[in-house]
């Protein structure tokens, strides 16, 4: 599965669990987020992660350090454009295997 359809298929499975997709690859100069969306009154900022397999530590294993910190960059630069009057969370949608496995970490 390529990046693009990982995506799609995270953005499909948070539309069945009741957020609202508002933005997709939100790009700036300080990284990119894959998804914001709003769940209730919760601005939610989603990394995608997609992995075959989980002989390098899988997907979650994937979300470093440093790229943490780039979301949370960019998502203070998506911030910065307005939407800062509610809380906020970060999540990784985590997509392992074929048939495709999701898991959803808020």
């Amino acid at each position: 599965m390529k990046g693009a359809a990982a995506e799609d298929l995270a953005a499909a499975f948070l539309r069945q669990r009741g957020l609202e997709i508002t933005t997709r690859n939100y790009r700036c100069r300080h990284g990119e987020i894959d998804i914001v969306a709003r769940d209730g009154n919760v601005l939610v900022f989603v990394e995608v992660r997609q992995r075959g397999s989980d002989t390098f530590g899988g997907a979650a294993a994937s979300i470093t350090a440093r790229k943490r910190a780039r979301l949370v960059r960019a998502a203070q630069h998506y911030l910065a454009g307005g939407d800062r009057s509610r809380p906020c969370r970060f999540d990784a949608v985590l997509i392992h295997g074929e048939p495709a496995h999701i898991e959803w970490i808020q």
